[in-house]
């Protein structure tokens, strides 16, 4: 599994790649992490679930992005840990995290939203899949 960040015009993009779709979900969550701080600074001290729905893998994937954005935003927490589940194009996960601590956190940037720019949600040559969205910093 990897995550990444990718320059977008004035925005951010996003990507997840893992062995299935709920890994490569969790990875570009990861990402959306990144975008705002390293992850790796984030503990994961507290647990909160998320659902979702969607038709489609790629609509999936943005309303999943959306949720953790706003559960950012209303909670004020960072996450770093995501164990994601997919199935019949629902999405349950646990995330964890802590509240937002700016001397150690040092946020860059703050995420408004996910847009369908870039969306993909594929399985690539070499078999593992890639979820990707370009984010609205």
């Amino acid at each position: 599994m990897s995550w990444q960040t990718f320059s977008h015009e004035a925005d951010i993009g996003v990507r997840g790649i893992g062995a299935t779709p709920a890994e490569a979900f969790a990875e570009a969550a990861t990402a959306l992490t990144a975008t705002i701080c390293d992850p790796a600074a984030v503990a994961p001290r507290e647990a909160l679930e998320v659902e979702c729905a969607a038709p489609d893998l790629e609509l999936l994937l943005v309303d999943w992005l959306n949720a953790l954005v706003f559960e950012m935003a209303t909670r004020r927490l960072l996450f770093s840990r995501f164990e994601v589940h997919i199935e019949d194009g629902r999405l349950r996960a646990t995330v964890r995290g802590e509240p937002v601590d700016v001397a150690r956190h040092q946020p860059a940037a703050e995420v408004k939203g996910v847009s369908f720019c870039e969306l993909k949600v594929a399985r690539r040559a070499d078999g593992r899949w890639l979820a990707q969205a370009v984010v609205d910093v």
